[in-house]
């Protein structure tokens, strides 16, 4: 049996402001086994900081990467709920949410990567149970949020491409620091930017 095929989101499935993040996600032949792929990918990102460099910051204002892991994991509890939602055909609006004000009420900060990051992997392991027996056919729903609609797979869709848009950052803006010395105790030989992992 092969594995969970999403058809790629058009246009008219979704805002223009997702467009970008659901162009990240490449064709994949089984999407679960590519979220999971996607799961072990952004651990061995994490795990170049370590609780020493969680801190890290690219620049004032921006969120460390202590703060990055815990958007993730919220934003993703967020999408996986609606898509929950779309797949067992609730056309319930659903209101938009402020992910940034969701960060400081998060307060990662007091907490450990490693418990920001045992949490992600457990969201991503409930998105991927929600995905693995969904029937290809429910992913053509269309629900309202907000203002306006999305389709189920475009959900799918921005699941992923939100974490790769992450993962880039990570790799781009903070993985930088560890490579110029900029962080305490940077483990020798961190990837440079861009670099596969």
């Amino acid at each position: 049996m092969g594995g969970l095929v999403i058809p790629r989101p058009t246009p008219a499935d979704h805002s223009p402001a997702f467009t970008a993040e659901i162009a990240l996600v490449p064709d994949a032949p089984d999407f679960v086994a590519m979220l999971a792929a996607q799961r072990e990918e952004t651990t061995a990102l994490v795990g170049w900081f370590g609780e020493g460099n969680a801190g890290l910051r690219y620049a004032p204002g921006k969120w460390s990467v202590r703060e990055t892991v815990g958007h993730l994991a919220d934003v993703e509890r967020v999408l996986s709920y609606r898509l929950l939602r779309f797949l067992r055909g609730d056309a319930t609006r659903l209101s938009p949410f402020d992910h940034d004000a969701y960060v400081p009420a998060g307060r990662f900060e007091a907490r450990t990567l490693t418990s920001l990051l045992a949490e992600l992997r457990a969201v991503r392991g409930a998105t991927m149970a929600l995905l693995v027996d969904a029937p290809p056919e429910a992913f053509a729903f269309v629900g309202p949020v907000g203002t306006g609609t999305i389709t189920a797979a475009a959900l799918a869709y921005l699941i992923a491409g939100h974490e790769l848009h992450h993962q880039d950052l990570l790799r781009t803006r903070y993985l930088p620091l560890l490579t110029t010395g900029a962080a305490a105790g940077a483990p020798a030989g961190a990837p440079a930017a861009g670099a596969p992992d």
